[in-house]
């Protein structure tokens, strides 16, 4: 009943001040020093008509005595108002502008001045209207019941730090809508700045925080992880898309080199001319190739999806480097280009995935051939730094210009692919040798002038603890297709750069 009253009272004295105020709001504090007023002014309604019955009747004191409280009221309340409104224009006049408006009314969003328990004492801001417009009665209560329950603790958090000592922070808070519009969620995303102000003993005193509205920020935020969604799962179908592709193509193309190496062999009879033996090794040559191309991708698309097993044994690596050797050597005499190799003396075993190691080197020496012209050269250098295995593979080719460096390591993409298509390949030998040389938890580099040569150098640790380390503290992730800094090498045409992989997962068998 007295909060009804209460209300009543304040309703009328609001439309009274407002009218007196040339259509300006009424000023709380006003009504509330009338609704004081009256509060003493009732008492006195109820006694003065008593004392003056004591003199005259009953018919005569109580109108007379309601009559003189009731006038008496009217004159303390018009003096009440005249007097802080004179007060007002007073400090107006003398420079005060707090009293007119608080300089924190220009300000973006939401003010608050709060103290060190967190209850709101003061709003301010351009937006105070809109956000006092759903917030539940925030003055005189803790500011954490505004907010989603979700994000209390971190309210608590952030005024516990300007408590410590912290001068500012910075968090992101659901403040719950009990009002909500057509186009209005239930919960209003802001972002809150706290700013600690100090007394002379240096403990806290109050909290100026500012209240933003970030729902433009959050929606681009919802957008960006929903087409980071979407881009993460077209990656996944295009490497189950290759692998499913190469795993088709394999059974034909071991069928293709099992029947072409008996025609060759003539198991079954003789061919009958020369051109059916060409014929039969070219169909011969081919499938191996495409073989190759299958099983690059096979590698690729199972360092993307994470299921490449790194087998980590000791070998010797200068038998790595001897078998390649041999192995390319013919493809060498056949272009005319020396191929040497040079292993440190004493270099011993190393620990590593044999297969993976041999394939990096075939792969480097293979495109070292491929871009070498006649009478050039290619060197293969094998070396233990530390506790590092250094592999170096340098030739005198062709070398590669400054602005197609970033290309190297790209799957599918060759540097010198014009339309003439003067080399061969997938282009999918640099990518493997990235990503091999990343599960190792080895580093990349390359340096290269064009007209003058190439040098690769590939560092892998020699005991294995990379790939052992990655693989125990769950790091062993490499992005695949590796991705180059931006082009900003220096002109001296050279590249070296340590690749760093976030994609594709090794597995330690």
């Amino acid at each position: 009943m007295a909060d009804r009253a209460k209300a009543i009272f304040d309703r009328m004295a609001g439309k009274c001040l407002a009218s007196q105020a040339d259509g300006r709001k009424a000023d709380p504090r006003e009504i509330a020093a009338l609704r004081r007023l009256a509060a003493g002014f009732a008492l006195m309604l109820a006694t003065v008509p008593v004392a003056l019955s004591f003199h005259y009747g009953p018919a005569v004191a109580l109108p007379l005595g309601f009559a003189v409280v009731v006038s008496l009221f009217l004159v303390s309340a018009v003096a009440l108002v005249t007097l802080r409104r004179a007060g007002a224009g007073t400090a107006a006049e003398s420079g005060s502008e707090e009293a007119v408006s608080s300089p924190f009314d220009v300000c973006p969003g939401l003010m608050l001045r709060l103290d060190t328990a967190g209850q709101v004492c003061e709003a301010a801001g351009r937006d105070r209207d809109m956000f006092l417009s759903f917030l539940r009665d925030p003055f005189g209560r803790p500011f954490v019941d505004q907010v989603h329950v979700s994000d209390r603790i971190a309210f608590i958090q952030a005024l516990d730090d300007l408590r410590q000592g912290a001068d500012a922070v910075v968090i992101d808070l659901r403040l719950d809508r009990t009002v909500i519009g057509l186009d209005q969620a239930q919960f209003m995303n802001v972002r809150m700045d706290m700013t600690a102000t100090r007394g002379q003993d240096g403990q806290l005193a109050f909290v100026f925080a500012q209240l933003l509205d970030i729902a433009g920020e959050m929606s681009i935020r919802t957008v960006a992880l929903e087409k980071e969604d979407e881009a993460a799962a077209a990656h996944e179908a295009k490497s189950r898309f290759l692998a499913a592709v190469s795993h088709e193509l394999r059974t034909p193309l071991n069928a293709i080199l099992g029947f072409s190496d008996i025609l060759a062999g003539e198991y079954f009879g003789k061919l009958e001319n020369d051109r059916q033996r060409e014929y039969v090794q070219l169909i011969r040559q081919s499938g191996a190739h495409l073989l190759s191309v299958v099983n690059a991708m096979l590698d690729m698309s199972k360092i993307e999806a994470g299921r490449y097993e790194l087998v980590l044994e000791p070998f010797m690596i200068g038998d790595a480097v001897t078998e390649c050797e041999q192995m390319l050597s013919l493809q060498a005499e056949n272009k005319g280009v020396k191929l040497t190799s040079r292993v440190a003396r004493g270099l011993g075993e190393v620990v590593a995935d044999g297969r993976a190691v041999r394939q990096v080197l075939i792969n480097l020496v293979g495109n070292a051939i491929k871009f070498t012209q006649g009478g050039g050269a290619v060197i293969v250098d094998a070396s233990r730094e530390g506790d590092e295995l250094k592999i170096v593979v340098s030739d005198t080719g062709i070398g590669i210009a400054p602005e197609k460096m970033a290309l190297i390591g790209r799957p599918f993409t060759q540097v010198h692919a014009d339309l003439s298509r003067a080399y061969e390949g997938s282009g999918l030998g640099l990518s493997l040798v990235k990503g091999l040389t990343a599960l190792h938890g080895g580093t990349f580099q390359m340096e290269s002038l064009p007209g003058v040569g190439t040098v690769v150098t590939v560092r892998l640790p020699a005991d294995g603890s990379g790939a052992l380390i990655d693989a125990a503290e769950g790091h062993n992730t490499v992005e695949f297709p590796p991705r180059l800094k931006p082009a900003d090498w220096p002109a001296a045409m050279e590249s070296e750069r340590e690749t760093a992989y976030d994609e594709a997962k090794a597995k330690i068998a």
